[in-house]
């Protein structure tokens, strides 16, 4: 095992990642070796197949991580991260550490919250909490709170510290409680603080960019529950504060738990309103049916109208379920709520029709099973056809009617991003496309094309066969850009676990889409296409290396 140097340096481990990987692709036996002695899944190959293994910068970076004694780039670089902070004043050191703590809601800035290089900071700065009991807060130190209340008992109501925080929102919105070394610690401060007399509905609000900590918005208070409910999702933290009169309306508690059914449950039975939330809109995008059924169980509309422009909305929310490719028991939940099974799309295509069109025969059995069963047109048979991949019968009915798919309406047209969009057959979008589909229908919930979809999510062999069948980078999507926005967006932001942006990449750089240029004005951005964007690293190396 390599050792660090005493002062590691990011920008350098990353220079040695992709000096690996360049040496790799050069067919260097040293870096094979290297990958074959590091990398989990070239681990013990011979290298002549450990050569021929197609490896990308995240690789190498894993390679370089494991040399040095770490699991993963993600460990070392919060490793290197915690040293660097040494380094620092102390207050930079401490604003640094809190905003990983908190994350830019709270602590004004457009970072995320990072719990677990938190926490290694703080191990590796053991006196970072000192003596503040506004940040003995964030850590959960009880003994510190204890002495506070002692000296001014007033504080347990009042904002302070770097973030301003009152001291129960401190605890609540705390991203360490997420590490279980730190959870008991946070629920016995928040415990506390309600006993000696912390006013359950303390809140602040939102610091995120557009409002700032200095000047925070007026709207979208975040309460202490928000903290424990929707941001945490712990369900022994929500239920103390709950108990102890927190306000289960407070605008975002209730929407934002729904990953978490139990926290979700505990809102409702102390008399969270469904209705005004978009909760139960929002819990159509569960792939669990549990938060759905929780709310139609106390009181959520199962016919509820949508709010809001109506971007990508097919209109009820049975019908929403449908396009969203929910499973029969989300449909059933909703027809036993009471939900309407003649509703109708906007373009007039009843629940039973829509399900057999997007592919799903057992949600169309459900509604069948209620009554909604409707005899389809030709149109719709073609639909239902390509959806579910079954090209032959397609195919029959296109010879039947030539100037298919080309006839058919906006809303069946739309069938082709959506399938990609909603995570449906992909077999299914190469049927729709080899008949004929428009290829840069918009569609899903941003109206995009099929090919924006397939790159969103990572999905290069899909975005290799559309960019072969006519498929353009220049394609626009709703959010007024194109094909490199997508990408942009994809990989900076939270890229799908399992896709490969790097191969969409150079599968656009094949079919046309500019290389790019570094911007001289700004090393984290690229020229690319007349304008400047932002890549993760390995995205821009390669569109860089291609220029």
């Amino acid at each position: 095992m390599q050792l660090l140097p005493h002062h590691p340096n990011l920008e350098h481990l990353k220079k040695q990642a992709k000096d690996l990987l360049r040496l790799y692709r050069a067919g260097d036996s040293d870096a094979i070796a290297r990958f074959a002695r590091s990398l989990p899944s070239a681990r013990n190959r011979r290298p002549e197949n450990t050569s021929a293994q197609p490896l990308r910068l995240h690789d190498a970076q894993s390679c370089i991580a494991r040399e040095y004694g770490f699991l993963s780039w993600a460990d070392l670089a919060d490793h290197v991260e915690a040293l660097r902070l040494r380094q620092d004043e102390p207050t930079v050191r401490l604003s640094r550490w809190l905003a990983v703590v908190y994350g830019g809601d709270v602590a004004g800035h457009s970072g995320l919250a990072r719990p677990h290089l938190a926490a290694r900071i703080l191990h590796e700065n053991p006196g970072l909490a000192s003596d503040d009991p506004y940040v003995a807060c964030a850590i959960g130190d009880e003994a510190i709170l204890r002495q506070a209340t002692a000296v001014d008992p007033a504080w347990l109501n009042r904002p302070g510290g770097p973030l301003k925080l009152p001291p129960l929102v401190a605890v609540a919105h705390s991203h360490l409680a997420q590490l279980p070394e730190f959870q008991e610690r946070l629920y016995r401060s928040a415990r506390y603080l309600l006993e000696a007399g912390a006013d359950a509905n303390q809140k602040i609000f939102n610091r995120h960019p557009g409002a700032s900590l200095g000047a925070p918005g007026e709207n979208a208070p975040l309460s202490a529950l928000y903290g424990a409910a929707g941001i945490n999702r712990d369900p022994a933290l929500t239920t103390l504060l709950l108990d102890a009169g927190a306000d289960p309306n407070d605008g975002e508690s209730l929407y934002h738990s729904l990953e978490n059914p139990e926290c979700t449950r505990l809102l409702l039975l102390h008399g969270a309103h469904v209705a005004g939330t978009n909760a139960l809109r929002r819990s159509l995008d569960m792939a669990h049916a549990e938060a759905l059924e929780l709310l139609l169980a106390h009181g959520g509309d199962a016919n509820e109208p949508a709010s809001g422009p109506p971007t990508s909305d097919w209109g009820a929310p049975l019908l929403r379920a449908i396009a969203l490719r929910r499973s029969p028991r989300h449909i059933e939940a909703l027809l036993g709520a009471g939900a309407d099974a003649s509703a109708r799309t906007p373009g007039g295509i009843g629940a039973y029709r829509l399900a057999l069109q997007v592919g799903m025969p057992d949600v169309a059995d459900v509604l069948s099973r209620a009554g909604a069963a409707e005899p389809l047109s030709l149109d719709e048979q073609f639909v239902a056809a390509c959806a579910r991949a079954d090209a032959a019968e397609a195919r029959r009915i296109k010879a039947l009617r030539p100037d298919l798919p080309g006839s058919l309406q906006e809303a069946q047209l739309r069938v082709l991003p959506d399938t990609i969009a909603w995570g449906s057959s992909d077999a299914a979008v190469r049927v729709m496309v080899e008949l004929g589909w428009p290829i840069a229908t918009p569609g899903g919930d941003w109206g995009a094309s099929a090919l924006n979809q397939a790159v969103f999510n990572g999905n290069a062999d899909l975005a290799a066969f559309l960019l072969a069948h006519g498929a353009s980078w220049q394609e626009k999507h709703g959010y007024d850009s194109d094909v490199i926005g997508t990408l942009s967006w994809a990989s900076v932001n939270e890229p799908v676990a399992d896709g490969d942006l790097v191969a969409c990449t150079r599968a656009l750089l094949a079919h046309g889409m500019p290389a790019a240029q570094r911007d001289p004005d700004n090393p984290e951005l690229v020229l690319i296409a007349g304008r400047k964007a932002q890549f993760s690293e390995e995205i821009a190396n390669i569109l860089l290396e291609a220029g």
